[in-house]
């Protein structure tokens, strides 16, 4: 790979702005604005989040970024469909930046359907049985058709389970699709991150990240955890991987998490997350507060006069008592997902704008300790 001859991404660049301990903020600028990290990126997988208009999103929520999914997208509306749009930007009417994974997550959980190759993967998609199949050069043109702000390389994600040859066969494998999907690039305007791959072994973690970090890419991602394994196995995995990774570059946890788990990863110096669980849990009944989970649909909740969460500002919580909010639940009001969904997004975006500015402040671990005190935990939460 000849490296003078890729195309870069000239409107990306991150800035580290303030360091506590292993805890970093930082600035992201891409094509579409800027992004202040720590950050938590809503799941848009469809080109929507789920129960949230993109005005609420953008106002209320106060997402910088959300996310897209080139599996999904690619099978529906199809890539016509978003290119007489104009791409995913104008179609959703969502002015900030997206950020798509390569959809490598979906195909390989369809196990039973796909066939893996050298050139790419052979599938049957899950909605008319269709056969595909995705190569790295495949998966970035649909990226930039759908005209993302962070592209992410078409990778494998072994399971949590699996075998040291494969994980060792799996990682090889990557990391050569990752050169193929820099050298497939053709827009200037669309970052491109590398995914690091090993499951939670040290010597697995360090021999992708000798390989992955020596190419240009413009951000990495930690892949394959929330797999299956443990969460203290996650923390432990994070902890020693984040400092194999560049400092000049942002540093990307796919696919998590919880409050916990966003709290102890940007500890361990996480910049970016994602996950479905604040939109998901909100359909089904389970808000997100500063003294923890509320199933919203039990019984203590009936006549509860109180707000959602007494610390938050949303409009949810502003309005709208606990017992309103189990009403509307019981009765299967689309309401109660929107109104739930409202603030679980809002409490992760206050959570990580909190962590930041206690990274700024220098105050971060008295940050920590009072998110678990607020939840009635008196230990400072797990070990390193």
């Amino acid at each position: 790979m000849n490296s003078a001859e890729l195309v870069k991404c000239d409107c990306f660049d991150f800035e580290e702005v303030g360091r506590d301990d292993n805890a970093r903020a930082g600035v992201v600028t891409t094509a579409h604005g800027e992004i202040e990290t720590p950050i938590f990126m809503p799941v848009g997988t469809l080109g929507t989040v789920k129960a949230m208009r993109p005005d609420q999103l953008r106002d209320e929520v106060e997402a910088q970024i959300i996310l897209g999914n080139t599996y999904h997208l690619y099978l529906r509306p199809g890539l016509e469909v978003v290119e007489l749009h104009g791409g995913l930007h104008e179609m959703m009417n969502w002015d900030r930046p997206i950020l798509t994974d390569s959809g490598g997550y979906q195909v390989f959980s369809l196990e039973e359907l796909r066939t893996i190759k050298e050139d790419g993967v052979e599938f049957q998609d899950h909605i008319s049985g269709a056969r595909h199949f995705f190569t790295p050069e495949k998966v970035i043109a649909i990226q930039e058709t759908l005209g993302s702000d962070i592209m992410m390389v078409f990778d494998e994600c072994p399971p949590a389970d699996a075998s040291r040859e494969y994980m060792r066969n799996s990682m090889e494998r990557t990391t050569r699709w990752a050169v193929r999907c820099l050298e497939a690039r053709t827009r200037d305007d669309c970052a491109l991150f590398g995914i690091l791959q090993g499951g939670t072994s040290r010597e697995m973690r360090r021999e992708h990240a000798d390989a992955l970090f020596e190419l240009p890419f413009d951000g990495f991602a930690i892949g394959g955890l929330s797999v299956g394994e443990s969460s203290e196995a996650m923390y432990e995995t994070v902890g020693f991987t984040t400092p194999m990774m560049p400092d000049d570059k942002p540093r990307y946890l796919m696919g998590v998490g919880k409050p916990q788990d966003l709290v102890e990863c940007i500890y361990r110096g996480i910049d970016m997350f994602d996950c479905v669980i604040p939109t998901r849990n909100a359909r089904n009944g389970q808000c997100f507060t500063s003294e923890g989970p509320v199933k919203i649909r039990n019984a203590p909740y009936a006549k509860d006069m109180g707000p959602l969460d007494p610390r938050c500002d949303c409009y949810t919580c502003s309005n709208f008592t606990r017992a309103y909010l189990r009403h509307l639940y019981k009765s299967r009001e689309m309401l109660a997902g929107q109104l739930c969904t409202l603030h679980n997004l809002r409490y992760f975006q206050t959570l990580v704008r909190d962590a930041r500015k206690a990274i700024l402040d220098g105050r971060f671990l008295d940050f920590r300790r009072d998110f678990y005190a607020q939840r009635g935990q008196l230990q400072d939460g797990p070990s390193p």
